[in-house]
């Protein structure tokens, strides 16, 4: 079908991570089983090697996408002369303590109008499209096997091998619904169809919606915002939920790697990962909506990283969601990039970089939740006065910059601003530090 603009897509996700799904009814992003794993679809980043996961109606059609109210629950509708269909996309949030480590993508198909008739076209690639997979057909579906991965797809409707992936046709009556679900299971878990079954009769399709949509309706109650764009910003207050992390807290600056900044340029970088200056904002954003648990949780993760700081090391511009150091940059020569836009980066180099102004966003992020969320405790502030002493013998180094360009460190105005913004943070905590110009 060609690359789509960036804009045609919605997305849907389970705090561990997310899918893109397409106006066309076709999932082209989705890492699992976290933000910055390896890919199993990426079709927007090449779209013939890199993976998809379509369903639409076979009828001309005019496609809609919108939202379920207050949720993160995806509608995509194909209208047409012969039918309306849509399909309904999400990814189980909550659920029973034994499912906990599941992680699957949920397509319910309707017929609003009409007999509809859809396509499936299911074919992943996993990691960058770098490992071979083999297709396994079982009586429910089928199951996608690569090293170290294995992804089912549970299919009331008999499924063909086409290549290295599946397809199907099928017609459903006015007002009849079905359910696909795919899904892939963590280490030491099961990843049978028939095992998938199960799960569909007792938790999948219309139950496992309506907790998906009360689990997001009553996250959002908790927002405190009321005012004319209240519409805007709980959208955008949804979106940002769905780039957190639940494990650890961490905040992703996007969930997608490779894309570029221009079409046809080669600033392609990898961004599934946890700025201190971005998530920072972010927490800044979540605190003034009143949305404190999302806080408490960013800011147990950043004690982690001030603790780090306090052994003398200086902070990383950026860290893995789980709070690992280690994000080496490679480029996959394989895919053709975004429309074209070549190279394809995974992993990213800034890590190694010095970015002395990311400290005075970190002192804002502790200052405003020390005085909006709960008080910071005194261990706490002894981590961040000894990262402050780094601070105070270093901030006349050169560095590289807010904007990670890679031409080599230099004297950056910013930089300096941002140090004494974070030393006069810290001076001006009653009983703390204090340091002088």
């Amino acid at each position: 079908m060609g690359y789509k603009p960036i804009e045609s897509y919605g997305v849907i996700g389970d705090l561990h991570t997310v899918a893109l799904v397409g106006i066309d009814g076709s999932i082209d992003w989705c890492c699992l089983p976290h933000f910055d794993s390896p890919s199993v679809f990426a079709a927007i980043l090449d779209d013939q090697k890199g993976g998809s996961f379509r369903i639409a109606s076979l009828y001309e059609a005019q496609h809609k996408q919108m939202y379920m109210p207050d949720s993160n629950v995806l509608v995509t509708r194909f209208l047409s002369d012969q039918g309306v269909g849509e399909v309904v996309d999400f990814m189980p949030v909550q659920g029973p303590c034994e499912i906990r480590k599941i992680h699957q993508i949920v397509r319910v198909v309707r017929a609003v109008r009409g007999s509809v008739r859809f396509r499936l076209d299911c074919r992943p690639a996993f990691d960058f499209a770098r490992r071979p997979h083999q297709v396994i057909l079982e009586g429910w579906g089928a199951i996608f096997e690569a090293q170290g991965m294995k992804v089912s797809l549970v299919s009331r409707f008999p499924l063909g091998r086409q290549g290295d992936g599946v397809a199907a046709e099928f017609v459903l009556n006015p007002g009849e619904t079905t359910t696909f679900i795919l899904r892939q299971v963590e280490e030491n878990g099961h990843g049978s169809v028939h095992d998938g079954v199960l799960l569909e009769a007792r938790l999948v399709g219309t139950e496992a919606l309506t907790q998906t949509l009360a689990f997001w309706r009553q996250w959002l109650r908790k927002c405190s915002y009321s005012g004319r764009w209240r519409e805007m910003v709980h959208r955008s207050a949804l979106v940002l939920k769905l780039l957190t992390f639940a494990p650890t807290g961490a905040i992703v600056a996007a969930p997608t790697c490779g894309l570029p900044e221009e079409i046809g340029g080669v600033r392609n970088w990898d961004y599934r990962y946890t700025w201190v200056r971005d998530a920072a904002f972010t927490n800044y954003a979540f605190l003034r909506l009143g949305l404190t648990s999302e806080t408490e949780q960013f800011m147990a993760w950043l004690e982690q990283r001030a603790v780090e700081g306090a052994r003398g090391d200086p902070l990383q511009t950026m860290y893995r969601i789980d709070g690992g150091r280690e994000l080496p940059e490679e480029i996959l020569d394989h895919l053709d990039g975004y429309r074209g836009s070549r190279p394809v980066r995974v992993g990213n180099a800034a890590a190694d970089q010095l970015q002395l102004d990311i400290y005075g966003e970190l002192m804002d992020a502790v200052y405003l939740y020390d005085k909006y969320g709960t008080p910071i405790a005194y261990d706490s502030w002894r981590h961040v006065r000894k990262m402050l002493d780094w601070v105070a013998s270093n901030w006349e180094r050169a560095d590289d910059g807010i904007w990670e360009v890679r031409g080599g460190q230099q004297q950056f105005v910013y930089s300096k601003v941002q140090c004494w913004v974070a030393l006069m943070g810290l001076g001006a905590a009653p009983g703390r530090a204090s340091y002088g110009m």
